[in-house]
C-alpha cells in the first residue's frame, strides 16, 4: 500500500530526454519537467549519445530546479529520490545516476533505481484507477519492444521481446530513408494520414513458434527492398502510400501478439506503454481488438507515452516496500 503523503522526486536519463518529476502517493503528479533534445538530434537523423550525454549534463540541475519550483515544494518535503539507472544509453544514465546520488546525500534521502521498461507501466497508473491485476502490458518504444505478464507490483515475467530493431527503431530508420525527417514514428503516421495501407504490400512477421517474439529488421530490409525496386523500374512512387502499408504491418503483429499474449495467460487487463504507445493506429487497432475479445485496456495520455519522470517516481512508490534503498556505490547499466 502507497502511503498517501508520499513525496517521491523522480529523474530520468537514459536517452535524450532530461526529466525531472514531483509524484505525492505514487498517483499524483505535483510537477513533471522533460527537456527534450529532439532539435538537437533532429540533423543527424537520431541520437548521437555522446551529444546526449553532454545535453544532459547541461540540462539536469535546471530541470530539477523548475521542477521544484513548479511544485511549491522545498528539498525537505522529498521523502525519496527515485532515478533511472537501466537500461539505455550508458552516458546518459551516468548523468541522472550521478546527480541523483548526490542529491541523495545532500539531502540524507533514500535513493532508489528504477528500470526504465517498469516505470513506462506506470505511466498507466498515474492515469487510471481500477487497474486490475493480473496482466499483460505491451511496452513498445525506440529502444524496446516487450510483452510483459504482471501477476501484481514487482512481480512480472517477460513473455517475448524483439530479437533485432525494436518498433519505433524500425520507425525511425524507414523514415530517415524515406527523407520524412525525425522522430520517425510521428513522421511516419503524418506520412500514413495522407496514404492508404494495402497499395503496396509489404511482409508481417509472426515468427511460428515463437508467438510473443518480435521482429522487425525484415520487415524493414522488405520496405527498402520494395522502394528501391519501384525506383529501378520507374514506377510511380507514393512514400505516403509506402507509409501507411510499413505503419500497419508493424501495428497488426503489435496488436495480434498482445491479444494472444493476453489470451494465453486468462487476463482481462492489458497496457499499453512507452513512445510508440503514442501512435493513433495503434492505439485504434489495440482498442478494437480488445473490445472484440472482452478485454479491458488502457493506456497513458500522450505526455506520458514518451520518456518523462513522473512515470519513475511512480513505480518508486510501489517498489519502496519491495526494494532496499541503493547504496551510494549505484551504478548505471545500459542492458537490462
Amino acid at each position: 500500500m502507497v502511503e498517501k503523503e508520499l513525496v517521491i522526486l523522480g529523474i530520468e536519463t537514459s536517452c535524450d530526454d532530461t526529466g525531472a518529476a514531483l509524484v505525492r502517493g505514487g498517483r499524483e503528479i505535483l510537477a513533471n519537467v522533460v527537456q527534450s533534445q529532439v532539435a538537437v538530434h533532429q540533423r543527424f537523423g537520431g541520437v548521437v549519445p555522446e551529444v546526449a550525454s553532454r545535453k544532459h549534463i547541461e540540462n539536469i540541475g535546471p530541470v530539477v530546479e523548475e521542477c521544484m519550483k513548479k511544485s511549491g515544494l522545498n528539498y525537505q518535503d522529498v521523502d525519496v529520490i527515485a532515478v533511472t539507472n537501466r537500461p539505455g544509453l550508458i552516458g546518459a544514465l551516468l548523468v541522472g545516476v550521478s546527480f541523483a546520488k548526490g542529491l541523495a546525500y545532500a539531502l540524507d534521502k533514500p535513493l532508489l533505481a528504477i528500470n526504465h521498461l517498469e516505470g513506462h507501466i506506470y505511466a498507466n497508473f498515474l492515469e487510471h484507477e481500477g487497474i486490475e491485476f493480473p496482466l499483460v502490458c505491451l511496452i513498445v518504444s525506440g529502444g524496446h519492444t516487450s510483452l510483459v505478464y504482471m501477476r501484481t507490483h514487482g512481480d512480472m515475467e517477460v513473455m517475448g521481446q524483439t530479437r533485432d530493431d525494436a518498433a519505433g527503431e524500425a520507425f525511425d530508420k524507414i523514415a530517415r530513408f524515406l527523407n520524412l525527417g525525425y522522430p520517425g514514428g510521428p513522421a511516419i503516421e503524418k506520412a500514413a494520414q495522407q496514404g492508404s495501407e494495402g497499395v503496396y504490400h509489404l511482409p508481417r512477421a509472426y515468427l511460428g513458434k515463437d508467438e510473443f517474439e518480435f521482429s522487425f529488421s525484415g520487415l524493414k530490409t522488405a520496405t527498402m527492398n520494395l522502394w528501391t525496386k519501384l525506383k529501378k523500374s520507374g514506377q510511380e512512387l507514393n512514400v505516403n502510400h509506402l507509409a501507411a502499408e510499413f505503419q500497419a504491418a508493424v501495428v497488426e503483429v503489435l496488436v495480434e501478439k498482445t491479444v494472444a499474449a493476453a489470451r494465453s495467460r486468462g487476463v482481462r487487463t492489458v497496457l499499453l506503454a512507452g513512445g510508440v504507445a503514442a501512435n493513433r493506429l495503434l492505439r485504434e487497432r489495440l482498442s478494437n481488438r480488445c473490445q472484440e475479445t472482452s478485454l479491458n485496456l488502457f493506456y497513458p495520455p500522450i505526455a506520458l507515452c514518451t520518456d518523462n519522470a513522473a512515470m519513475i517516481a511512480s513505480c518508486a512508490a510501489y517498489r519502496l516496500e519491495l526494494d532496499k534503498p541503493a547504496a551510494l556505490t549505484l551504478n548505471a547499466y545500459p542492458g537490462l
